[in-house]
């Protein structure tokens, strides 16, 4: 008999289908992960608070529309749950192709859920860039 997803099991696979759906560049994927009102919200490293679906889902579909591939590995994940919210705080190490090249970059991130009807769906997304160690001096 297999054993009955724990909440912490189904917050982790929201976000995983988030991460997923980042690496794919498709919008549909990114829409069905996302809560789909004006509560949502979203910052992207180094740019300005998107409050809303529609400003969400615009920067989404610009950022797909100029990458070429992303491969995003997560590290330090930390989950918890509070009644009908759940968030992840994690690390991500994103690699990105552009026409002219590649970007690498470490990114540490929470991911804010509510739980509905539809199950754990993104109401917040806050990525904030760490340093580069590559790039970083010791004194």
């Amino acid at each position: 008999m297999p054993q009955k997803q724990t909440p912490e099991d189904a917050l982790q696979a929201a976000n995983t289908r988030f991460y997923t759906a980042f690496e794919s560049l498709d919008l549909a994927q990114m829409e069905a992960v996302w809560a789909h009102d004006e509560e949502v919200q979203c910052v992207h490293p180094g740019w300005e608070l998107l409050l809303g679906w529609e400003e969400v889902r615009d920067r989404w579909a610009r950022l797909f529309a100029n990458a070429r591939r992303v491969r995003i590995a997560l590290s330090s994940v930390w989950v918890r749950i509070e009644g009908h919210v759940g968030w992840v705080a994690c690390t991500e190490h994103i690699t990105t192709a552009f026409a002219d090249g590649f970007d690498d970059s470490m990114v540490q991130a929470t991911n804010i859920f509510v739980l509905g009807e539809q199950g754990w769906l993104l109401v917040a997304h806050h990525a904030s860039p760490l340093p580069n160690p590559a790039h970083s001096t010791v004194q």
